[in-house]
């Protein structure tokens, strides 16, 4: 059986050649994204980087830890503690210490050139501690005198004076001394005592003596550590940055992984089916000659193993050599972090390999058995109409598939509309969508090819009744045609409109929820707004000011899952007067030093109850339901006063002109103080635009990275599939030219014919846009987020023309290359 299962791969080349090729891309695919995902599951090891050349360091800890039944819960801390001043004295008895601050600076009028981000102040005798040296000039000595971080290129030098802004103000300062970049932050000096004077809360100590003793004086203190060794990483600026640098290339990659994976198996077992369908005059063939049913499907097992071994194979070489310059390309255009790299895990290799040979055999394991099915009679036939496009089996599978997805559509809709907004919850809703409109796709190409051919049929000449009639006969052959492009068009739709319409959503909502006029937030994020200007646009004659502080609350759940819910510190009669909040149960004037208002996703969501709670220095307290907000698009976070937030600095300003007072007064008088302390102030649509972008950058190129490793793969099967449903045509395409058809009309028809099943690919998969964006909409109508449906327009009109050029190129190629030959030739040619 393998001998002639060898001898029907030679005679049948150009089928097993596409069958090939859409399983080595496939498994290609899988294999590139698996060894990208397999990468991101652990961040390389580093030492300590600021405080390498420290003996011990202490500093109150970063993480809130709790004990529960399951063991030890950890979450990271908003807002961690000073080190209290009668422990930084203690611990000066030990020996020798160096109290460290770190504060934010600005330095608006001066390139620092520096490669650690946001610019950072620190006092100058810490810097012995640190990587830092002094690359020119001298230490600062006295108030006003600055050394400043100064990389290649770098557009300050000694003895220039510049403007430096700090949370005690805006100033201009003398640079005495430049250090060189240390790669995790860019620093600006100060003299110790100026340094206490900007921010009087001690972050840390350095202390050079025995760290048994350190812990002796230090360990006693709540909340503090004491760090030596490779701890001491634990002091450097954001120390988990690697790992949560990994966290969003690990969700790309596996969402990319996902598609990337449906998409391969769709279009694998789509082009096997389609490859053994080709072939039952065949099989009908090899009945007469004696062969049982069950020899026949055991050839087609055979063929399918011998391809499967080598096709997967052959991808897994593939992936191998793509996923480096996968890796390469997310560095370049700043998806992933500038270390990441392919490691040297194999496991994606074999999981590849396995996944496409399990899928070359799925996609034959029915068309096997109707090959076997197949008698000896249909090597008679001459007709190629598809009597019975679809069998029993393939209506209740695409049934079950397509009422699954709309079900659990309906289901998350009904029980939890948030779901649906919900990252794995859109990528996974259209692929059900998808299967199930595919395995219908034979029931539905003939009467939208008779649909969409209505009026070209009834336009002078036959190109127009034979496109029809031939899509139409053919109904296995268009669907297996049809079905890249369905996959193309709804996944580029779904997603990308998904995506589009959830951050329309988001915007709406945040400009619902403002009634504030103007709203001012620092430049970088997690950074605080200068008190200088925060004190003078609380003083603006005619307008409500309402300044905020981001912070957090922790909370355990059900005993054992510590939940960390971002919060924000305001004072709640004017958080009142400046913003419209979804409040479903309550009142926001409610909230005071002892309550917290939560939103409706709170296990704890009733108003007067009480909750625990652990704030954002690590304090444990209970505190009472003064409100609760609706949910929305899952913004909507928690709210507590000042006092319940200490150690947070006010990072955001909203200001609302109060009635009869002048406007331009008061947003002049807004700006005057943004310009004295390099504040931007920005209108509430400039905020909403700045702060709610309809697609972030990185947003945008994961999504056309993911969009554009599935579309490539599509298109090419689409290529592929077109080509072997044409090379099976040649004596068709013969027999036009022998009833008096011209080699160009003949092409014309070919051409016409792929401009149908593309438009029926994109009818189909548009339907599964419209039912999944549908969902989406009907899911933030249920949730009070009222806006419009955002269709990505230009890319499913780019990925419709693409798909139809491509597939008019790949049917008349083929095409003209076989009318090369004599019609009478082709006509009496073998199969």
């Amino acid at each position: 059986m393998l001998s002639l299962a060898l001898r029907g791969m030679r005679a049948r080349w150009v089928t097993f050649v596409g069958s090939f090729v859409a399983l080595a891309l496939g498994v290609g695919l899988i294999a590139t994204t698996g060894l990208a995902l397999a990468a991101t599951f652990s961040a390389p090891d580093r030492g300590p980087e600021r405080f390498a050349a420290a003996p011990v360091v202490v500093q109150a800890s970063d993480r809130l830890r709790v004990d529960t039944p399951i063991g030890v819960r950890t979450q990271p801390l908003a807002d961690p503690r000073a080190v209290p001043g009668k422990l930084a004295a203690a611990l000066a008895g030990l020996g020798r210490t160096v109290e460290d601050r770190t504060f934010p600076v600005n330095v608006a009028d001066a390139d620092l050139a520096g490669d650690g981000g946001a610019v950072v102040g620190h006092p100058w005798p810490v810097a012995d501690a640190t990587p830092y040296r002094l690359s020119g000039g001298r230490a600062p000595s006295a108030p006003g005198e600055v050394v400043v971080t100064a990389g290649p290129g770098a557009g300050v030098r000694t003895g220039d004076r510049i403007e430096v802004g700090t949370p005690a103000g805006t100033g201009t300062r003398t640079v005495v001394g430049t250090v060189r970049p240390a790669g995790f932050e860019t620093a600006v000096f100060f003299t110790g005592a100026e340094a206490a004077r900007i921010s009087p809360p001690i972050d840390a100590v350095v202390v050079h003596a025995d760290a048994e003793a350190v812990a002796a004086v230090a360990g006693g203190s709540t909340g503090m550590v004491v760090l030596t060794g490779d701890d001491r990483r634990r002091a450097d600026p954001d120390p988990d940055r690697d790992a949560e640098a990994l966290v969003s290339v690990n969700a790309l990659l596996g969402t990319a992984a996902a598609i990337t994976g449906f998409v391969s198996v769709f279009v694998v077992a789509s082009t096997f089916s389609f490859a053994v369908a080709q072939r039952r005059r065949e099989f009908g063939l090899l009945r007469t000659a004696g062969a049982t049913p069950g020899q026949v499907r055991r050839m087609v097992y055979a063929e399918a193993v011998v391809i499967g071994v080598l096709a997967s194979a052959a991808g897994c070489r593939l992936g191998a050599a793509g996923a480096p310059r996968l890796a390469a390309w997310m560095v370049d255009v700043k998806i992933a972090p500038h270390w990441f790299a392919i490691g040297d895990q194999t496991w994606p290799l074999h999981t590849a390999f396995w996944t496409g040979l399990v899928v070359a055999m799925a996609g034959v394991l029915v068309s096997s058995y109707r090959a076997g099915k197949v008698g000896p009679t249909e090597a008679l036939r001459e007709s190629a109409v598809d009597s019975r496009a679809m069998p029993l089996s393939r209506w209740l599978t695409g049934a079950a598939v397509l009422l699954t997805g709309v079900g659990l559509l309906v289901m998350a809709l009904v029980s939890d509309p948030g779901d649906v907004l919900k990252r794995k919850t859109y990528i996974t809703q259209p692929m059900l969508l998808i299967v199930g409109f595919a395995l219908l796709a034979p029931v539905l190409v003939r009467p939208l090819t008779r649909l969409m051919t209505w009026l070209p049929a009834r336009l002078p000449g036959a190109t127009g009744v034979l496109a029809r009639e031939n899509a139409a006969a053919g109904v296995r052959r268009t669907a297996a045609v049809a079905a890249p492009v369905i996959i193309t068009v709804a996944l580029a739709a779904s997603l990308m409109g998904t995506v589009a319409t959830i951050n329309e959503a988001k915007a709406t909502e945040a400009g619902n929820q403002t009634a504030a006029d103007f709203v001012v937030s620092p430049a970088d994020e997690g950074r605080a707004l200068s008190p200088e200007f925060v004190e003078r646009a609380g003083n603006i004659p005619g307008a409500a000011v309402s300044a905020s502080r981001s912070t957090g609350v922790t909370v355990l759940e059900e005993g054992t899952a510590l939940i960390r819910s971002e919060a924000r510190a305001v004072d709640p009669a004017a958080l009142a007067a400046v913003s419209s909040l979804p409040v479903v149960a309550g009142r926001l004037t409610d909230l005071d030093d002892k309550s917290i208002v939560v939103n409706e996703e709170w296990l704890v969501s009733t108003v007067g109850q009480q909750v625990s709670v652990w704030l954002g220095d690590g304090r444990k307290v209970s505190l009472k339901v003064a409100a609760v907000l609706g949910t929305g698009t899952g913004s909507n976070g928690v709210y507590l006063t000042p006092r319940n937030a200490a150690g947070a600095g006010i990072d955001r300003v909203d200001v609302k002109v109060e009635d009869g007072a002048d406007r331009s007064a008061v947003a002049a008088e807004l700006r005057e103080a943004g310009r004295a302390s390099g504040t931007e102030v920005l209108t509430k649509s400039e905020w909403v635009t700045e702060h709610y972008p309809r697609s972030s950058e990185n947003t945008r190129l994961g999504l056309l990275m993911i969009l554009g490793i599935a579309l490539v793969y599509t298109g090419i099967a689409l290529a592929n599939t077109l080509v072997m449903a044409t090379s099976d045509r040649v004596r068709d395409l013969a027999v036009l030219r022998l009833t008096g058809a011209t080699k160009p009309q003949v092409l014309r028809l070919v051409a016409v014919e792929a401009l149908v099943v593309v438009a029926v690919g994109a009818v189909i998969g548009g339907a599964v846009s419209v039912l999944n964006l549908l969902g989406v909409w009907g899911a933030l109508g249920l949730l009070d987020v009222w806006s419009a449906v955002v269709v990505p327009w230009g890319t499913v009109g780019a990925v419709v023309a693409a798909s139809a050029v491509l597939a008019t190129v790949s049917a008349v190629l083929p095409a003209s290359l076989a009318l090369r030959t004599r019609p009478v030739e082709l006509a009496g040619m073998r199969e």
